[in-house]
């Protein structure tokens, strides 16, 4: 069990028989009130934000969630599956809570896989991933005269996002996970 204090940034806690990660904590302490700490937490599976008050006293269940490495398999309308490394069992998560992740996903590779109470419910990326580009525009010589040096391009997961002119197709680029944006040439 913990308490009040042991409440931190990324401590995982159960509340309603639900998984949640705590993304801010803060403890306010005033002259005539007993202190709390304020926190927002994440669930897990469904991705909604909860504002919780802890007070002195207060219990919370800490969350028990294991990581796996697995490789992806494929994607389809409902489930996107996995291979665990370790035993090979095959997981299956849902489609919707991890769509925005989908675009960076590519066969074979290994991605982390969280699972809570035995059951998969969402998949961590690393912050940056390889891809090749498998289509854009030729860069030409002075397109930089209005200020753009960024073209699109498309992947081999069909995502399309902005690189710089230099970039051509089968290039291997670095693209960060959480933003979208174009890293830099693998």
């Amino acid at each position: 069990m913990l308490e009040m204090n042991d409440i931190r940034i990324g401590t995982l806690v159960k509340l309603n028989d639900q998984p949640y990660i705590c993304l801010w904590s803060d403890f306010m302490r005033t002259a005539q009130r007993k202190p709390v700490r304020r926190t927002k937490l994440k669930n897990l599976i469904t991705g909604n934000v909860l504002e919780q008050t802890f007070k002195p006293g207060d219990k919370v269940e800490e969350a028990d969630v294991e990581r796996a490495k697995a490789s992806f398999l494929y994607a389809d309308d409902r489930q996107v599956f996995f291979m665990d490394s370790q035993n090979y069992d095959q997981l299956a998560l849902d489609r919707e809570p991890i769509q925005p992740r989908l675009d960076f996903l590519k066969a074979g590779q290994e991605y982390t896989v969280v699972t809570f109470e035995g059951r998969p419910i969402t998949l961590e990326l690393p912050k940056k991933v390889e891809l090749k580009v498998t289509a854009t525009a030729e860069g030409v010589r002075g397109d930089t005269a209005q200020g753009s040096v960024m073209k699109e391009a498309t992947v081999e997961t069909g995502y399309t996002l902005k690189v710089p002119l230099f970039i051509k197709q089968g290039d291997a680029i670095r693209i960060n996970t959480e933003t979208g944006d174009y890293v830099e040439r693998a």
